[in-house]
């Protein structure tokens, strides 16, 4: 059940705002967790054992690691233990076939039978990655004295699987939210900011991200030596404009639908494709993930704190496991060492060297290096992308240079323009403009306006939502 379906947002959100609002201050904890139980158990039935073992887990292990008289060697050993499960569960739910895969290929290779023969393919349970890196981070926040045990098995259950962010993220800290699931305020202005944010979530995934998503399914499912170049690029730049309008559209619902409530959510992008390096695209994208890499991985494994040498290896330790953490398959690997090796190359002194020059230049630079990236990141074969990047750059095609007429249409032309537009800062930019227009005379009729334009835009998403059978979103593998 994803937010932008008609069933999401004609009978699942209505009635469970419906039931969370009548059930008053006292109940709407246990609603609002029953609720996302059941919509975890919706698009995810064989799996929700693994979800409420995950709670009952975390929680166990919360209260054992906080019992002072343990002593520290004996908490160090809780939390490891508890840490371990957590990352076992998500090894083998995650990891497992494509670990049996590569050991009866590593067996074939050899010449020898397959290794493993008695197996059976394991079911990817949806959301595993965000729910076990949030119940880590609990268990380590607990050890290290940031939050207190919860002793609510509700309450630890409604903060690892608060149906908002319990899908896609973003990923929130327990201290985050601890005080909102104690006491929490639903007010109108409140509101009004969630829907909003929510509703140009879902502008962003419908509108732009589907869009872009149709064109670059098209094309990046084709043969490199069927691609023209400028074909290639059209491809790899609507799947650029497809990920990030996809992911931070969910994103902005996710904190629209905490907002209504009662829960604020931190923010998860910050227009990443404005970036002049990978440094600043890493802390503009994905944020959540990327504070949670420095936070529990590379500050523990000692950051840049012990020299250079061992500086590039955690980087490089860092973004692999981030590679991986996306998915089980050596593409995403690669991806993840493929901007690990750019952030090495920038600490080495690429960094300052674009700063000498143009700001256009770093811009550039950076572009290509994401662009790059995403194509590994689509394509499932390393292989296969490299022949892709090749076709970018007038490799491996027989085909024109300039050839994409068949696939550009008025509405594709206007949907880039759009993406590209809105990329950039351009929406705090009219939110500003609008703020003074609102503290002037004319505020009535600019919040009228405002008000206006929301409805409209939620009807066309709507409709585009019910009319379109397109509608897949990215990080639900993941």
């Amino acid at each position: 059940m994803v937010f932008s379906s008609p069933l999401f947002l004609f009978l699942y959100l209505p009635l469970v705002l419906g039931i969370y609002l009548l059930g008053g201050k006292k109940l709407r904890n246990f609603i609002l967790f029953a609720a996302s139980i059941f919509f975890y158990a919706w698009g995810e039935p064989f799996h929700v054992g693994l979800l409420l073992a995950s709670i009952g887990l975390n929680f166990i292990f919360g209260l054992l690691i906080d019992t002072p008289e343990s002593g520290k060697s004996r908490r160090k050993l809780l939390l490891g233990v508890g840490v371990a499960i957590n990352l076992l569960l998500l090894l083998h739910f995650k990891y497992a076939n494509f670990i049996v895969v590569n050991l009866n290929q590593l067996a074939a290779d050899l010449g020898t039978e397959p290794w493993i023969t008695e197996y059976h393919r394991v079911h990817l349970p949806i959301g595993i990655s965000f729910f076990t890196f949030q119940a880590v981070s609990y268990l380590i926040d607990v050890y290290r004295g940031l939050s207190q045990p919860q002793k609510s098995p509700l309450k630890l259950g409604l903060y690892i699987s608060m149906f908002p962010q319990l899908i896609a993220g973003p990923i929130v800290r327990y201290e985050h939210v601890a005080a909102e699931m104690e006491h929490r305020e639903m007010t109108l202005p409140m509101w009004s900011v969630g829907v909003r944010r929510f509703v140009i979530g879902l502008a962003k995934k419908v509108f732009i991200a589907n869009t872009m998503g149709a064109l670059a399914d098209q094309v990046m499912t084709l043969p490199p030596n069927e691609i023209s170049t400028s074909l290639a690029w059209l491809g790899a730049i609507c799947y650029t404009m497809q990920i990030f309008y996809d992911f931070a559209g969910y994103s902005d619902m996710a904190i629209g639908l905490g907002l209504i409530f009662g829960f604020h959510f931190p923010e998860n992008f910050n227009y990443p494709y404005i970036s002049r390096s990978l440094q600043e695209f890493w802390r503009r994208w994905h944020i959540t993930l990327s504070t949670w890499f420095r936070d529990y991985l590379y500050i523990p494994l000692g950051g840049s704190r012990r020299g250079s040498v061992r500086t590039y290896v955690n980087i490089a330790i860092v973004f692999t496991l981030t590679g991986i953490w996306h998915g089980a398959s050596w593409n995403f690997l690669f991806w993840g060492a493929f901007h690990g090796l750019f952030l090495i190359f920038e600490r080495l002194g690429l960094k300052k060297a674009l700063e000498r020059l143009p700001a256009v230049v770093s811009h550039v630079y950076c572009i290509l290096v994401f662009v790059i990236g995403w194509v590994f990141f689509r394509i499932d074969d390393i292989g296969e992308a490299w022949r892709y990047v090749g076709a970018m750059f007038g490799m491996h095609s027989a085909k024109p240079l300039f050839d994409t007429s068949i696939y550009v249409n008025t509405e594709l032309v206007i949907t880039l323009a759009l993406a590209f537009l809105f990329s950039m800062p351009v929406a705090p930019w009219l939110e500003n403009k609008a703020e003074m227009l609102r503290s002037g005379p004319g505020r009535t009729v600019v919040a009228s306006v405002q008000g206006a334009f929301m409805v409209l835009m939620l009807m066309i998403a709507v409709f585009y939502t019910a009319s379109s059978t397109y509608n897949p979103f990215i990080y639900f593998r993941f």
